[in-house]
């Protein structure tokens, strides 16, 4: 498959930016420095990242999701349970960041500004739609929407946590914690929201 021409350029860029953003961070002076650096022209910057920062921000977690992917095909997680492989999900992503650190840590101060939260958000659901989507998960009815909401939810506390630089065995106790925190929700949330789901399919299915 043939990579999109603004995906190539994003990575070019990407690799001069990033050691600018631990000192600056993902500011618009680091932006257009490291674009001079990477040599490109303002068309390829305007192909590379249309809408500013915030598209090398973006491409910049789809690499830590594409690094996570392969790590896990190159693993074997049949044998595990799916909180288990959500779990090694969640740690193959932070281990493809790690290298990156302080760009996460600049990322995520820029995500508590209100302005951008709307990007956050969406940043977060696709992490998690990708880690379940890994773990094995098929599901097409609410139950989609419902795991990947709480996985949205658990993600934010867990990238703070990790952040920290805590001992392995520690990071997997928070996960593990976390998850299981989800999951109870879920189960409940699952027995609140089903009937109600379930009837309004029946009405809908009369219409």
């Amino acid at each position: 498959m043939t990579e999109r021409p603004s995906v190539r350029l994003q990575d070019a860029w990407l690799d001069h930016l990033l050691p600018l953003v631990e000192d600056e961070g993902w500011t618009d002076h680091a932006f257009t420095i490291s674009a001079r650096e990477a040599g490109m022209s303002s068309d390829e910057m305007a192909l590379a990242a249309p809408d500013g920062v915030s598209d090398l921000i973006e491409r910049f977690f789809d690499r830590a999701e594409e690094e996570m992917l392969e790590t896990l095909a190159a693993g074997e997680l049949s044998a595990l349970r799916t909180h288990e492989r959500v779990a090694e999900g969640i740690k193959a992503w932070l281990g493809a960041l790690a290298p990156h650190r302080a760009a996460v840590k600049r990322a995520s101060a820029r995500g508590f500004l209100p302005w951008h939260a709307p990007e956050a958000a969406k940043r977060t659901w696709k992490t998690a739609d990708a880690i379940w989507t890994a773990a094995g998960d098929t599901a097409t009815d609410y139950n989609r929407e419902t795991k990947r909401g709480l996985l949205s939810a658990v993600l934010p506390p867990i990238v703070l946590y990790w952040l920290d630089e805590p001992e392995e065995a520690d990071l997997d106790a928070y996960i593990e914690t976390r998850l299981q925190g989800a999951m109870k929700f879920g189960q409940w949330g699952s027995k609140v929201a089903k009937p109600g789901l379930e009837l309004l399919d029946r009405l809908r299915g009369r219409g």
